[in-house]
């Protein structure tokens, strides 16, 4: 059983833009089998070998982002609220063991990335904000050790 995906719309067409260049790519990589193949002997055929590399690489990647793209649930923005921290919410931290002021977008790990403060949410300090208010103390285990935040703000 596949687990369910949880996106933006943005997120969404991301995806399916990133899948139809993979697919358009599928042309190019059996023209390169199909021309090694004709260079004669396929059990000392590099270029083949590569080519078949490649087409299986490409199958693998076009498979995961289908699965993805099928298991997928755009999150309604309309339906965000900021009583408490919850996918795309804006959360407003402050690490109170180095009193540093941090703020993350939750995310789905798809759309995750951390240098535009875009947080997946089934990360450890992602899954322990999830559900918390405003003013709560989060005490969160990381493999560097134990983080204790303060929630600030949660925001849309």
């Amino acid at each position: 059983m596949s687990q369910t995906h949880y996106l933006t719309q943005e997120g969404l067409d991301n995806l399916n833009a990133e899948l139809a260049k993979l697919v358009a790519q599928r042309p190019v990589i059996s023209k390169a089998i199909g021309e090694a193949r004709d260079k004669g002997d396929l059990s000392e055929n590099a270029e083949y070998d590569a080519a078949r590399e490649a087409q299986g690489l490409l199958e693998l990647k076009i498979s995961k982002l289908q699965d993805l793209i099928a298991n997928a649930r755009v999150i309604d923005e309309s339906k965000i609220n900021t009583d408490q921290v919850q996918m795309l919410n804006k959360v407003k931290l402050k690490n109170l063991l180095n009193n540093t002021v941090v703020e993350y977008t939750l995310v789905g790990e798809s759309e995750a990335n951390f240098k535009e403060g875009k947080l997946a949410a089934a990360t450890p300090i992602g899954k322990a904000l999830i559900g918390r208010k405003k003013g709560d103390i989060v005490e969160v285990k990381v493999p560097s050790g134990l983080l204790k935040f303060e929630i600030l703000n949660i925001s849309i």
